[in-house]
């Protein structure tokens, strides 16, 4: 409370002028996730929303009337960063109840998850699909200081083809309900980047291929063809906006990279002539190999048809697989959950799982920091605990790189040198 409660003075006071204290923040130890190491007994000089100097304890010298941190038995991260997200999405309210909800009635949840994720260490985040603009509005409340959450990339509508993945197809014809990203051809989907962008849309992203909670669409089975992935990606791209392609089956994989999408998401069936396009294109991949513990597990009592729980199955292993191919073959990898599938908030569940598929921890803190800054063209800024860049900093209890599960359980938190929990 005493935290949230000088975060909300230094919002107000900010209007004013009001020079906000200087931190000096200590802890155990600091991941230096750019040379992959481990640095003992560091001293840290936040200056409002920046960290203006990085020392030593004993070394670096304590500014006058600095408000003096010391996190005993902790080491200090770069804020995570999860870049597949669905902040309007709750997979323990009834399947078929929220599809019901309003988009003011998404909006407000959105509020609650954002608050849930910044609160577990994710400073940032992309919202890769949501109605009516309502993660817009919520990123821009988070700027304006109106509530609380990470920074947010936010695709706007995730575009699709007519019955595809991205598309609703569980109302009856006659509701005529038709998705706000559906897009048919090479010059609507153009268009409906433009769109996106105009209502505020710092991301795309597009179904190149079926999904796993989508009805009457295969997951391996493409979607969107070449010459239509090609005017979505020179669209955005031509706005300096990155772009994200769903796609589980490998046709569609390989046609996303080959039209430059910067990340593929779920990569389910993975070849190795997919690699091999990856690594030649400098694509990334973000694969959610946490979720399906939870889906399979809950996803019946949440009121999940048989249809999206049989696609699961067909996925699951599948994808673990891949993405151990991908580790092993060496292909640029980022942290991408898919909260909203699983509840917001137990994001850094992932964490362990990507250890246990094949990467180091040091690899999987890398995927949710450096990687995910250089995606979104943030490496500048973002992604470490350097001098110059913005204070995302968090920290766990013992060492991460000996028990990667301690992300699970973070214990201070600070975005934008403000501190939101301790």
């Amino acid at each position: 409370m005493r935290a949230f409660i000088l975060a909300l003075f230094m919002t107000l006071m900010a209007p004013f002028g009001v020079m906000a204290q200087e931190i000096y923040l200590t802890a155990d130890a600091m991941i230096d996730v750019a040379d992959g190491k481990r640095i003992e007994k560091p001293a840290l000089i936040i200056r409002e929303d920046r960290i203006v100097a990085i020392g030593s304890q004993g070394r670096l010298p304590v500014p006058d009337d600095a408000r003096v941190i010391n996190l005993d038995g902790q080491t200090l991260l770069p804020g995570f960063m999860d870049m597949h997200v669905h902040l309007t999405g709750d997979p323990e309210t009834p399947f078929y109840e929220s599809m019901g909800y309003s988009i003011p009635r998404q909006t407000v949840v959105a509020v609650r998850n954002a608050r849930a994720t910044l609160m577990a260490g994710f400073t940032t985040v992309r919202d890769v699909g949501a109605d009516g603009y309502s993660v817009i509005g919520v990123r821009d409340g988070i700027h304006a200081g109106d509530i609380i959450g990470p920074r947010i990339y936010a695709v706007g509508h995730a575009l699709g083809i007519t019955g595809g993945h991205c598309d609703n197809n569980f109302l009856a014809p006659e509701m005529q309900a038709t998705s706000g990203g559906v897009a048919d051809g090479p010059w609507a989907a153009r268009e409906k980047v433009r769109e996106n962008i105009k209502y505020g849309a710092t991301a795309i992203k597009f179904c190149a291929t079926g999904g796993v909670f989508s009805k009457g669409t295969k997951v391996g089975v493409q979607q969107y063809s070449l010459e239509e992935m090609k005017a979505i990606v020179e669209e955005a791209h031509r706005r300096g906006v990155t772009v994200a392609a769903h796609a589980h089956g490998t046709d569609g994989i390989k046609a996303a990279i080959v039209a430059g999408v910067d990340s593929v998401e779920h990569v389910s069936f993975l070849d190795d002539e997919g690699v091999a396009l990856a690594k030649q294109f400098g694509t990334y991949f973000s694969m959610d190999i946490y979720n399906t513990e939870y889906t399979l597990t809950y996803g019946e009592q949440n009121g999940v048809p048989e249809e999206n729980l049989n696609k699961e199955r067909q996925v699951s292993v599948r994808q673990r697989e891949s993405f151990t191919k991908a580790v092993k073959g060496g292909v640029k990898m980022v942290f991408g959950s898919d909260a909203a599938i699983y509840p917001h908030g137990d994001n850094a569940k992932q964490f362990s799982r990507m250890v246990k598929f094949g990467m180091t921890p040091m690899q999987a803190l890398q995927a949710a920091t450096i990687n995910a800054a250089t995606l979104l063209k943030r490496e500048t800024d973002l992604g470490m605990i350097r001098e110059g860049y913005l204070a995302d900093i968090v920290a766990v209890k013992g060492n991460p790189l000996e028990d990667i599960t301690t992300t699970e359980a973070v214990t201070f938190v600070m975005k934008d040198g403000v501190i939101y929990k301790q």
